[in-house]
């Protein structure tokens, strides 16, 4: 049995057939399951679309939160009109100055880590509040994370004050620009144990310990 030689015009045929073939293909069954596209609106006849709808991950809601500018304002002094001297210039900001009932507290804690080992430590602080701390790493270097939260703005609500990796000390204040937790996530990136050392003086209602983290 002699085979029917292809000549170009039936192959370039073929070949032009196999691409319509795929292209029906990917618009009627591959966009509407895939990528949710139905251009023809087969896929939806299909369920196809409805496919493409349940691989997608649900959507988190919206969240916003009012954060108060407890210290900002004093960036305008310098326009405010200046008298003889006899009378003060008005705070933009009287926030920056806080009379409080008692002296400041002062925490010092100690805190070993085992090489790849991780803590938090947090300061409960009111808003407006402030703190003043300092922390020094024996024995090696750490990743740290210098954030806060309040549980009362949602459990996806988070701030950053500092990130920084590879460092054996920090020293800083900060005003609590919401009541809520703020503090310390320690990673030691060491390869052998260290301990942190870390005093904090200002007017937290306390430190919290969250101790080894898994």
């Amino acid at each position: 049995m002699t085979q029917e030689a292809i000549t170009p015009a039936t192959a370039l045929r073929r070949l032009g057939l196999a691409l319509v073939a795929a292209l029906i293909l990917l618009v009627t069954l591959v966009l509407p399951a895939e990528y949710g596209r139905d251009p023809t609106g087969i896929g939806k006849l299909l369920g196809l679309t409805a496919l493409h709808a349940k691989a997608e991950p649900a959507a988190l809601p919206a969240q916003t939160v009012q954060l108060n500018n407890v210290t900002g304002g004093n960036d305008q002094v310098t326009s405010l009109p200046v008298g003889d001297g006899r009378d003060p210039v008005p705070l933009p900001n009287p926030k920056v100055h806080q009379l409080q009932a008692q002296a400041p507290r002062t925490d010092t804690l100690t805190i070993k880590l085992g090489v790849d080992e991780k803590t938090e430590i947090k300061a409960q602080l009111a808003e407006g509040k402030m703190m003043v701390y300092s922390w020094s790493v024996t024995g090696g270097n750490v990743y740290v994370d210098f954030h806060g939260h309040s549980p009362t703005l949602g459990e996806r609500f988070w701030v950053r004050y500092l990130e920084a990796d590879g460092i054996s000390s920090g020293n800083g204040s900060l005003v609590a620009p919401f009541a809520g937790e703020h503090g310390w996530y320690w990673l030691n990136v060491s390869e052998q144990p260290i301990t942190i050392t870390l005093k904090v003086t200002g007017y937290q209602d306390k430190l919290i310990n969250y101790g080894l983290l898994h």
